[in-house]
């Protein structure tokens, strides 16, 4: 049954069925480990800011936070280090140009928790208690701003809760003269969003108690247990906190790259499908061709469900080699870009591929459901009226 067929046609159709899988099957990993690299790569980027548990008040905007506290959370098994900050949006103004920008204090421990400084484009981080700012590369191009301008003045802005008035505007705002000592890069988005100062200059600025912040940002040692962490936070903070992982701080992104990702999947999916009518046809056409031979051996005693068996083994042989081959060639092609970066967005920037497993498992269940679909399908149309 499966020798080859003395008809040339069949013989074609098949091998356009065998080779429209393996192309179907190494397109649908290359683009699923496309997606996985550049799904690691924005988040890559954007998480690069983010500590790995954030707690912020479940009402209001300020966070009370006692010496106590903070001691408790220091000795919470699974925190590596934590950092106290406060952020609020703020108007810049230097040598007559303006933007708008989150100002963010940080503590002493910020850099223990956070890498800012591999970041730094240039300059040098902030100096505790001192009127220093580090901004991003997307502000200071923006403002024009250079480093250690003692010659204009860079000011912020900030709104006075509840003491602005129409006929006296100036104190609806506080106004703090800063000097900006570092930028730093990152990308785009949070070039254009951030701008780090001591968390004292930001209580000044805001003015707070020194015990009122926005929230703590919280570094996990390797092998610690988030939730319990989580636990712990609300005991402490008699449960008037709320805790915000990387993931669900960025809840938006991940859904639209999932989104993303299933709509591609859905997409080489139905290509997949289309090439594997060819092999139905192709199975057919050898049920066909081989009537006489099915109705002797229906006649020795072989049943119809035995005989759909042979045809429904060798829709599925076909499928699985062809399968693994296409599989094994999108593995090349995707270590190959890994490796040497074949394909390029820039000059310097190749096109993100991520080598992983659970593509490998998506691609083989999703070629051997629909080949073991496609082979029952067309070994249906053996009957026992038709031989």
């Amino acid at each position: 049954m499966i020798s080859k067929s003395s008809s040339n046609a069949i013989n074609i159709i098949t091998w356009i069925a065998s080779i429209g899988i393996i192309i179907s099957t190494l397109a649908l990993f290359v683009v699923l480990s496309v997606f996985s690299g550049l799904r690691e790569f924005s988040l890559s980027h954007t998480n690069e800011l983010q500590a790995d548990l954030t707690v912020y008040p479940n009402k209001g905007k300020i966070l009370t936070i006692s010496e106590e506290q903070s001691q408790k959370i220091k000795i919470i098994e699974g925190v590596e280090n934590h950092s106290k900050f406060i952020e609020e949006k703020a108007l810049l103004l230097y040598n007559n140009k303006e933007t708008i920008a989150t100002l963010k204090g940080v503590d002493s421990n910020y850099t223990k928790v956070i890498p800012i400084k591999n970041n730094l484009y240039v300059g040098e981080w902030l100096k505790t208690k001192s009127p220093q700012v580090v901004i991003g590369y997307g502000i200071a191009h923006k403002l024009s701003v250079g480093l250690y301008d003692y010659s204009n003045v860079f000011q912020i802005y900030m709104p006075r809760a509840g003491k602005g008035t129409i006929n006296n505007p100036e104190k609806a705002f506080i106004k703090q003269n800063v000097i900006p000592t570092g930028i730093y890069s990152v990308n785009e988005d949070i070039d254009l969003k951030y701008m780090y100062s001591t968390i004292d200059l930001a209580q000044k600025t805001l003015e707070l108690k020194a015990n009122d912040y926005s929230g703590i940002e919280i570094k996990l040692s390797e092998n610690a247990d988030e939730e319990t962490v989580r636990e712990v936070l609300h005991t402490i903070f008699d449960n008037q906190i709320e805790i915000k992982n990387k993931i669900e701080l960025n809840d938006a992104l991940y859904k639209m790259l999932n989104t993303e990702n299933l709509v591609v999947y859905l997409i080489f999916t139905l290509v997949m499908i289309i090439a594997l009518f060819n092999l139905i046809g192709s199975i057919i056409m050898i049920i066909l061709e081989k009537k006489n031979n099915l109705k002797t051996l229906f006649n020795l005693g072989v049943t119809i469900k035995e005989l759909r068996h042979i045809f429904l083994f060798q829709g599925c042989l076909l499928t699985l080699s062809s399968s693994l081959i296409g599989l094994f060639l999108g593995i090349i092609v995707v270590l190959l870009q890994q490796q040497f970066a074949l394909i390029k967005i820039t000059s310097t920037l190749a096109y993100p591929v991520q080598f992983e497993l659970k593509n490998i498992m998506i691609v083989l269940l999703t070629i051997g459901i629909l080949g073991y679909l496609a082979s029952y399908i067309s070994s249906r149309v053996v009957k026992e009226k038709t031989l």
